[in-house]
């Protein structure tokens, strides 16, 4: 038995690329479980439309933090580091391999830089007052607002992205602390292993179109009017997911089928996109591999060699 030691092994990538294949290898091989990093796969019920691991795939490993909540559950970041962290503590003891697996930035950086994110629940009130004064004065003006307050964190925020201003003129109204000195960083002591699996961007957005049809193919649409008949509203962060908002579109009469899936195809493009430009500001030592020409028993060999030498 490969002697595992406190590491971790991190597979990463945008939508589309390969990961959960890989993974399965990499943990049948080296007594790893596979922790999921992905903010859509927590949600109960949805399963087609966030590519969650197979029934079949979760019986070959141990997958975790999966299946987690109802959609109406709104899960904060600090929630899911708190959960990840546990999980990669538990299975150090028991002896396993982690592997956390995904393509959520936030989550994944969250536990590589160890970000001390701030336990403040949502307030609707200071939220909304907030959005009524971005809307009446504009996200410009807004972000100036948490410039005076909190300057570091509105250097890192993009005045447009007005949910994360607004999150960050939140956590420092309700606390007093600005929220960049409540995020300071605390890195895990045990080594990690990156692997970024990447793939050219036009096939990867071709991959992901054809991924997409397939989706639709196994019942997607089912799944969102089940979602749609329990009450599960547009506006909560589950269904605001790409495929999930348009079908809902579609069934309520705003979309026709086919905007609806040119709409999904369009945003997960550009999620893609996001995605990329977020693993490349955050490269921690990812160790890049293209995912059309990886042999799966090659990153075992390497994964291997560089848990060794941990131990040397």
């Amino acid at each position: 038995m490969l002697l595992v030691g406190n590491c971790l092994v991190i597979i990463l990538g945008a939508t589309a690329v390969g990961k959960t294949q890989l993974a399965i290898h990499l943990a049948q091989q080296l007594d790893g479980e596979i922790i999921g990093a992905d903010s859509r796969q927590i949600y109960r019920q949805m399963d087609i439309g966030t590519a969650k691991p197979t029934p079949r795939q979760q019986q070959l490993v141990p997958h975790h933090l999966i299946d987690l909540v109802q959609p109406d559950y709104l899960m904060g970041l600090a929630e899911y580091q708190r959960m990840a962290q546990e999980k990669i503590a538990s299975l150090h003891a028991l002896g396993r391999l982690p592997l956390l697996v995904g393509g959520t930035g936030q989550y994944i950086s969250s536990i590589i830089e160890g970000w001390s994110v701030p336990v403040v629940p949502p307030n609707a009130e200071l939220r909304a007052n907030y959005e009524t004064f971005a809307k009446a004065h504009g996200a410009v003006a807004l972000h100036d607002m948490l410039a005076k307050l909190d300057p570091i964190s509105a250097h890192a925020i993009h005045p447009n992205n007005t949910r994360r201003v607004i999150r960050a003129l939140e956590v420092t109204s309700i606390t007093g602390i600005p929220m960049s000195v409540l995020q300071q960083k605390h890195p895990p002591s045990f080594p990690i292993y990156i692997l970024g699996l990447e793939v050219n961007r036009e096939m990867l957005y071709e991959r992901a179109n054809v991924r997409f049809d397939n989706m639709l193919e196994q019942g997607l649409l089912a799944e969102v009017e089940q979602l749609h008949r329990q009450g599960f509203a547009k506006t909560l962060p589950s269904m605001s997911g790409i495929g999930y908002r348009q079908l809902v579109e579609y069934l309520e009469g705003n979309l026709t089928y086919e905007q609806a899936i040119l709409e999904s195809k369009f945003l997960t493009h550009d999620f893609i996109r996001r995605q990329i430009t977020w693993f490349k500001g955050h490269d921690n030592g990812i160790v890049w591999v293209d995912a059309t020409t990886l042999n799966p028993d090659h990153v075992v060999i390497n994964v291997r060699k560089w848990m060794e030498n941990q131990h040397d």
